[in-house]
């Protein structure tokens, strides 16, 4: 088949979009399939590296990190994909590079699959002036969110949801397409790899982590949706009932880490907290490993990459409870869910005082991660792409609704040259 992936954001940029998008492609890639990626250029020009084409955009990060716009205005990459008539268009972001997709398909007579990995309603915060906040505007702003998503999502024929959690959301939202519940997959080869105990040594060494102390791990970016301030919050009641032997590293960067850094001043904890700064991609399953449990606090994931790569790197998660969590995380076997301070503690203490036990656990979380290979997720993914080209292969070609009878128009070309 020939895939055409559309994505706001692509490399250098790292965050669970980027992830997903080159775990597919490359997956993809692999079974013999021809891809090709359409995202945003940051260097203000339009340009193509072999199978990724850049289309020109400005930057829009004093909004959102990382976020950017493009002008209307004819692109002839836009032409040449066309030309090339993908089997499938798959959008991965909502905004800029889905009206390309949409014209794609459209002019392709070809099927409009969408990802959705973000439910926007936790983003409020990002809002400007009074409406990220106030109760009035935050709510003004989720149900502009939810109307949003319903007409971006009712113009695509197919949508993957990473999670159950996600697809229970977009049906409240009234979206019309199939839902199909395929978790992002990932590349598990980048975790298979073990430190030493003088490479671990070394490490907290390197980070000014004593080298008794057990350490707390949490990965990902730096933003408050991630919802850190409680991990501080309740890292600081543990050092406080004497138990100082303890580390809580926190690998990443992004918009909220010097409110983070404050507060731990503020709580007398910054002697016990190592923040890292930006971690390079080939980096990251190392800062995994230097840790005894992984935790997190995150209630706005639709599925959440971090979790499984702790998984898969052998580290017990302890996280907030989530729905999205549901097949991932299984209490007593790869880590625990918790509610409130008091499950928090319980767990993690059983986790500390019980190494055979948590060395059990990590074990098995290694095996559960699995399930979340690259090889699975594309499997479920190509399964999608053959649904939609079928249920596409049914509408009639000459429907009153002027899309399909566009796609009517684009069938008849490509009959017509195929019998020329």
């Amino acid at each position: 088949m020939k895939i055409l992936i559309t994505t706001d954001w692509y490399k250098p940029i790292v965050n669970g979009v980027v992830t997903s998008v080159l775990n597919l492609k490359r997956e993809l890639e692999e079974r013999g399939h021809e891809v090709r990626v359409l995202t945003l250029s940051e260097t203000g020009a339009s340009y193509k590296d072999n199978e990724v084409y850049y289309v020109k955009s400005i930057d829009l990060g004093s909004i959102y990190p990382n976020a950017r716009a493009v002008l209307p205005y004819s692109n002839p990459y836009i032409s040449e994909l066309i030309d090339w008539e993908p089997d499938v268009v798959h959008s991965q972001c909502e905004f800029m590079t889905f009206q390309y997709a949409s014209k794609i398909s459209r002019k392709c007579g070809c099927p409009l699959l969408h990802t959705y990995h973000t439910i926007y309603a936790d983003y409020m915060h990002y809002l400007p002036g009074v409406l990220g906040r106030y109760t009035a505007g935050r709510k003004a702003g989720k149900k502009a969110a939810a109307e949003f998503s319903r007409t971006i999502l009712n113009r695509t024929d197919r949508v993957i949801a990473p999670t159950g959690k996600v697809k229970d959301i977009l049906s409240i939202y009234q979206v019309k397409p199939a839902i199909d519940v395929i978790p992002s997959g990932i590349d598990l080869r980048k975790f298979s790899e073990t430190l030493s105990p003088r490479e671990k040594d070394a490490r907290k060494e390197a980070l000014g982590i004593p080298k008794q102390n057990k350490v707390l791990v949490s990965v990902g970016r730096l933003a408050k949706e991630k919802n850190l301030e409680e991990i501080l919050e309740y890292f600081a009641r543990l050092l406080a009932e004497g138990r100082e032997n303890l580390t809580l590293l926190i690998a990443g960067d992004g918009p909220d880490r010097e409110n983070l850094e404050h507060q731990s001043k503020q709580l007398g904890i910054e002697a016990y907290v190592c923040f890292t700064g930006m971690v390079a991609p080939e980096e990251v399953w190392a800062y995994y490993q230097l840790g005894d449990i992984f935790v997190c606090a995150s209630k706005s994931e639709t599925q959440g990459i971090t979790y499984i790569e702790a998984l898969a790197s052998g580290v017990p998660a302890l996280c907030r409870k989530d729905k999205c969590l549901d097949r991932v995380i299984a209490d007593g076997c790869n880590g625990f869910q918790y509610e409130a301070y008091e499950y928090f503690r319980m767990h993690l203490l059983y986790l500390l005082e019980n190494e055979e036990r948590r060395q059990e656990m990590a074990k098995m979380a290694k095996e559960m991660a699995e399930e979340f290979s690259t090889w699975n997720f594309c499997t479920m993914v190509e399964r999608a792409y053959r649904a939609a080209c079928e249920e596409k292969e049914q509408i009639p070609v000459f429907h009153r609704d002027t899309e399909h009878a566009a796609w009517g128009r684009t069938m008849m070309k490509r009959m017509m040259r195929r019998v020329s």
